[in-house]
């Protein structure tokens, strides 16, 4: 289909949609932190984005999450003992 007037675009995988050429060309992704993301957008001139930290590894925030809910030490050891919460 390329190169007719036929609009079309490939359904790519996360893990194939930064190495598309268009994704490239348009610098679409930028990486953080060892972590490959989406670039910031709209982009503007004057006021341009800036990425995002690269979020935390699962589980990393999980006791302080839990606790601020008011589950305690107990509780969240039942939950890692039965595999709920890693």
């Amino acid at each position: 289909m390329e190169g007719s007037d036929v609009c079309f675009a490939p359904v790519l995988s996360i893990a194939e949609a930064p190495h598309h050429r268009h994704a490239k060309l348009r610098q679409a992704y930028v990486e953080v932190a060892g972590v490959r993301q989406p670039a910031p957008a709209p982009r503007f001139s004057l006021t341009p984005g800036r990425p995002r930290p690269a979020p935390s590894s699962p589980g990393v925030d999980t006791d302080q999450i839990l606790e601020s809910f008011g589950i305690g030490a107990a509780e969240r050891a039942a939950l890692r003992v039965a595999k709920v919460i890693i």
